[in-house]
């Protein structure tokens, strides 16, 4: 376990030192406080729709469902470098020579990547908390959809860690990740066509389904469990991919 902690506080300082990290989250901020603008400006205009949905509903649902759009686009970009690079540097060989099993260099890698995913969240959620001097929220509304967040985009930096285990080159491992990130994500739209057998497994299937239900404030087990479940598949075909390699 303290490899793995290691392993994590080494990649997350390796994260935070990268001017890729404070790009993506300053570019993050910036456009997330731009929607959120708009959204409070949206609704001063139409205070009936407050009676409809609800501040928590209407600026935070709204809010958090357009950052999964945003960090679909994101995630790729910071789980890139993880394999990818150590390949194309030549240190990997290095990894694979310590003292560590190959799972504690997957799960301490991962958990690095989830203190930056962290800082995300932090950051969105000061958002519409920020709202709570003037007016009641739903806490429970906002904390499912924060939760929800964090589960999507560990979900992402999972798979997106798998193809970067894939490829030396970084670039292509952002548009692997991309590319089956949104193959996982729009594979739902099966499971609305009635020609097609099985369409519940195609649905179930989808990441953004689960996520749609905790972002309303629905917090149902099964979707916490998908989401942990896709993020130890992708975790277990890196070790795979590594254990490949290294023999």
């Amino acid at each position: 376990m303290s490899n793995i902690f290691n392993i994590a506080r080494y990649e997350m300082r390796r994260i935070f030192l990268s001017p890729l990290a404070w790009s993506v989250l300053a570019i993050v901020q910036f456009i997330m406080g731009f929607v959120f603008i708009n959204l409070l400006v949206e609704f001063a205009n139409n205070p009936g729709s407050g009676e409809e949905f609800g501040v928590s509903d209407y600026i935070g649902g709204s809010l958090y469902g357009f950052a999964t759009i945003l960090l679909l686009l994101i995630m790729p970009l910071m789980t890139m470098r993880l394999f990818s690079e150590e390949r194309k540097s030549g240190s990997i060989t290095l990894l694979f020579s310590a003292p560590v099993s190959l799972t504690e260099i997957v799960l301490g890698k991962f958990v690095g990547l989830l203190g930056f995913i962290a800082a995300i969240v932090v950051l969105m959620a000061l958002m519409p908390l920020s709202l709570n001097w003037s007016t009641d929220l739903d806490w429970g509304r906002i904390a499912a959809g924060l939760f929800g967040l964090f589960l999507l985009m560990m979900a992402f930096g999972a798979a997106g860690l798998f193809v970067s285990s894939l490829t030396r080159e970084p670039t292509i491992a952002a548009v692997g990740s991309f590319g089956l990130l949104l193959v996982v994500w729009l594979i739902n739209i099966l499971g609305y066509n009635d020609s097609i057998p099985f369409k519940e497994v195609f649905s179930y299937l989808s990441l953004i389904d689960h996520y749609e239900s905790l972002r309303r404030g629905v917090f149902d087990t099964a979707d916490a469990i998908y989401y942990v479940l896709f993020s130890a598949l992708f975790l277990w075909l890196a070790v795979l991919r590594l254990d490949m390699e290294r023999n």
